[in-house]
């Protein structure tokens, strides 16, 4: 099995995905979602982890091997970012979702440089806005970002066209067209359910019409 496969395979396992088609989620854009993802969970589960871990430090030393320091967006990205961090013996800092409001009033926490070469580390894109907004706050102290490396993505094209738009390199270690088809093989969902899926990905608006 490849990276993306085994890593939908275990989101599935320990629950960090909900699919419920016929019963959808609301998600706090107000988007019926039939997926919901806390990969979060991922922490709790060392063998999962380890093979996220391990899957972010393959993919950022083959796709941004000049990387110096690692960073995790606040909170999903910090763990996961430390982890890798220790693992590539890298520094490490996170950025906040906005400067804070008291003391230095800093949105990077940990020491970064001007010129210093960065790889910003998320848990899930939907649209990608917020590890976008986080990008932008390193870029403003001088930063070098060479791209984002994230466990999962939904591929929503206002995602891709995000990242373009920003001029972002995006790596993710899987993604939604692989977990639907773990899921149907696996026989967490039936042929209809797979079908509306397969709706979702295409337009978040009238997937269930």
């Amino acid at each position: 099995m490849t990276l993306a496969k085994d890593i939908a395979r275990d989101l599935l396992d320990i629950k960090a995905v909900y699919l419920k088609p016929e019963e959808p989620f609301t998600w706090a854009s107000g988007i019926k979602s039939p997926i919901y993802t806390d990969n979060r969970i991922t922490l709790s589960y060392p063998e999962t982890r380890t093979l996220i871990e391990n899957g972010f430090v393959e993919t950022i030393k083959e796709a941004f091997p000049e990387v110096e320091v690692i960073a995790g967006t606040a909170t999903a990205g910090i763990p996961h970012g430390a982890i890798i961090a220790d693992k590539m013996n890298l520094p490490f800092a996170y950025i906040r979702s906005k400067p804070k409001d008291h003391g230095a009033g800093n949105q990077i926490e940990g020491r970064v440089t001007k010129g210093q070469k960065m790889v910003i580390i998320e848990d899930l894109i939907s649209t990608g806005g917020s590890v976008l907004d986080a990008v932008a706050a390193a870029q403003r102290e001088g930063v070098d970002v060479l791209g984002v490396v994230a466990i999962f993505t939904y591929e929503l094209p206002k995602a891709t066209a995000n990242f373009e738009k920003a001029g972002v390199k995006l790596m993710t270690l899987s993604n939604y067209s692989e977990l639907i088809k773990v899921a149907k093989v696996q026989g967490y969902i039936d042929a209809d359910g797979l079908t509306l899926l397969k709706k979702f990905k295409e337009n978040q608006e009238t997937w269930q019409d």
